[in-house]
């Protein structure tokens, strides 16, 4: 699984990307609101793991996500 922070511009916010393997997006989601679409792909367990990253996480950077 890979993980994109993209950067929002004026009145859009940042967002986050997961993607699998062949990069079909799997989850869309605001940096601030994320349990929502985590739920959805059943990685609401991994939230605070996944949101510790993408704090991290230099907008516009590709990083490949071990769960």
């Amino acid at each position: 699984m890979y993980i994109i922070k993209v950067k929002g511009v004026a009145k859009i916010p940042d967002y986050v990307q997961l993607r699998d393997d062949q990069f079909t997006l799997l989850a869309y989601f605001r940096v601030d609101r994320p349990e929502k679409s985590l739920d959805k792909v059943g990685l609401g367990s991994k939230a605070e793991y996944i949101m510790n990253i993408v704090k991290d996480l230099p907008f516009g950077q590709i990083l490949k996500l071990e769960l």
